[in-house]
């Protein structure tokens, strides 16, 4: 863990939250007009730095950041909107005005990381579409099955991840399906994935890979993972030659 992280299990996670901070105006004597953050008091505006951030301003990827870091150094069923809030160094009604609680925090979370790995993974340098399609697949999944994000909500707070492989589609599975499919058409338009309609083709690949990916560490040791990856990709690579 690193020194941050251990800062943040320690309860020591930084500035406090802007929405509990104080002024810090002072009294000053007869005829005198006192500095303040918006006049030091030599008639100049104060600068930039010492200026609250506007609310629009601040970037949605601080606070996902903040989360991150927190959520790999206390877990989320520790982590509260204040904790995020306090350790992003927004207000909570900046936060509160993006995502309802906590769930959602982490969902929006875990769409960034898996859309980062998704757009790292398909290049387009494969020497066919089928081949493009299955070696991505089998990167995003590796990365999933070892990702520090979903080892620790593994870890700490499955349930967190029950209604999306068993009652709904997450926006993460919107987008992985929306990318196979594109892949799968594009195969089928050069000629190396087989017919058929690539909407089912890439639930059933989408399905598989799921599984490979989260239960893959209670089936096979890390040092066996790479073979885990061959399989699949013998597999899918079967399934969609025509």
């Amino acid at each position: 863990m690193s020194q941050r992280s251990s800062e943040i299990a320690n309860g020591s996670s930084g500035p406090g939250s802007p929405d509990s901070s104080s002024t810090g105006s002072s009294s000053t004597g007869s005829g005198s007009t006192g500095a303040t953050s918006a006049d030091p008091g030599n008639g100049e505006a104060a600068p930039a730095s010492t200026r609250p951030t506007p609310a629009n301003a601040i970037g949605e990827e601080r606070i996902l950041d903040a989360a991150y870091e927190l959520l790999l150094a206390i877990g989320m069923r520790r982590m509260t909107m204040a904790d995020i809030a306090r350790h992003a160094e927004v207000s909570r009604a900046t936060l509160y005005r993006r995502w309802p609680n906590v769930q959602a925090v982490v969902a929006a979370l875990m769409t960034r990381e898996w859309t980062t790995a998704l757009v790292s993974a398909f290049q387009p340098d494969s020497v066919d579409g089928r081949s493009r399609l299955v070696e991505g697949v089998v990167e995003v999944v590796a990365k999933t099955r070892t990702h520090p994000l979903m080892r620790k909500i593994i870890e700490l707070d499955p349930e967190f991840l029950t209604p999306y492989l068993l009652e709904r589609r997450g926006s993460s599975t919107v987008a992985h399906l929306a990318l196979v499919k594109a892949g799968i058409e594009a195969g089928q338009a050069d000629g190396s994935i087989r017919d058929g309609d690539p909407d089912w083709l890439s639930r059933q690949i989408i399905l598989v890979s799921l599984a490979s990916a989260v239960s893959g560490p209670v089936l096979a040791e890390p040092k066996e993972y790479p073979e885990l990856d061959e399989e699949l990709r013998v597999m899918l690579t079967r399934y969609l030659t025509p």
